[in-house]
């Protein structure tokens, strides 16, 4: 995986230090990273996204203290046309609820900051990183930064005139980041906790099926970011046919073509429900084989485990639909499309194979 640290056997051999605590502080960090995911999603879901129309890094961290910072705040949220074609009159009041959310939503993304920079700098001049791993943090640290520069170059585009939401093309890249984030942090955190154990005959086989599933997994959830960004979720709210027809009409109404991949409702919304039904259909495949191939043990469970989530978000994907986008539902949609990453991760990482020259211990 292109996550895996390249270890060499005399690098093994070196007295190194307990990579635990390093280990179980990068989880801890992407658990935080899955929350902010599940925030983004009220977020947009809410319109709350475009209420706070500065980016101030440092002094943003506070809220409004005084009714004047109020009032100024609502001011230049008056300017924007999500407030004209949207949320016109909706008063002082009607801001505050929407702005308490992005506000929430900022702050959490300070605080991974400070929970990933701060223990970084405390590992590092105490020599606990493992050998080998300090290139890797400090690329994550700068992934880290640049998503919060990439969320406000989305929510920038949200001002533009006639908006009254942000690019779908910055949304997808947005959530593209937050997720290869996530899992990197994952992913480094299990490598160091966790060891390759004995291999199994089904492994390599059962690696490729997962790893199909995976991939199909991260285009289902990059697709359904331009059904949020577009909110094709509002229409075609009937399944498994959308207006009484397997694949909608008007897919191919927008010119040149491949707009018709991220701008047209009916076409944006059939790949999301195609990518998904892919995706879980090779998740089960990839279950029952591990549980007709391979003994009881950590690989089984997570493959097992991969086509749980994976039926789990489906289902959550089907009545979303139905029930036309609740922010509830969509949200919890959303937080559920991780655990599906999650558990394909765990899977791919049970059946990994050893670096040569690595040690081996059971995991």
């Amino acid at each position: 995986m292109p996550f895996d640290a390249q270890t060499t056997a005399s690098s093994a051999r070196r007295t190194s230090p307990d990579p635990r605590p390093v280990a179980l502080w990068l989880l801890t960090v992407a658990g935080m990273v899955w929350i902010m995911v599940a925030l983004g999603g009220a977020t947009r879901l809410t319109g709350s996204g475009l209420s706070i129309m500065e980016w101030a890094p440092l002094s943003g961290a506070l809220p409004p203290l005084s009714e004047a910072e109020w009032n100024r705040l609502y001011a230049l949220y008056q300017t924007i046309p999500q407030y004209a074609l949207v949320n016109q009159g909706f008063g002082l009041a009607g801001f505050k609820s929407i702005f308490w959310l992005e506000w929430t939503h900022r702050l959490w993304g300070r605080l991974i900051g400070l929970a990933f920079a701060l223990p970084l700098a405390w590992f590092w001049l105490r020599g606990q990183i493992p050998a080998g791993y300090k290139r890797r943090l400090l690329l994550l640290l700068l992934l880290g930064g640049l998503q919060g520069a990439v969320g406000w170059f989305m929510v920038a585009s949200g001002f533009e005139a006639d908006r009254t939401a942000v690019s779908p093309y910055r949304l997808v890249v947005h959530l593209g980041l937050a997720l290869g984030l996530y899992a990197a942090l994952l992913w480094t955190g299990l490598s160091l906790l966790r060891r390759p154990g004995e291999p199994h005959p089904a492994f390599g086989s059962l690696r490729r099926q997962v790893k199909a599933a995976a991939w199909l997994v991260a285009a289902a959830m990059l697709a359904g970011g331009f059904v949020a960004g577009i909110k094709a979720g509002l229409d075609y709210n009937t399944f498994p046919l959308m207006d009484g027809r397997l694949v909608p009409e008007g897919y191919w109404r927008l010119e040149p073509a491949w707009r018709n991949l991220t701008a047209n409702i009916p076409a944006v919304q059939f790949n999301h429900r195609l990518l998904a039904t892919l995706a879980a259909l090779a998740a089960i495949g990839a279950a029952l084989a591990a549980w007709r191939r391979l003994p009881a043990g950590p690989a089984r469970r997570a493959c097992l485990g991969l086509g749980a989530a994976t039926c789990l978000q489906y289902a959550l994907g089907i009545a979303t639909l139905l029930l036309v986008v609740p922010a509830w539902l969509g949200t919890l949609h959303q937080a559920c499309a991780v655990l599906v990453l999650t558990a394909a991760l765990l899977a791919l990482h049970a059946l990994r194979a050893p670096s040569p020259g690595a040690p081996r211990r059971p995991t």
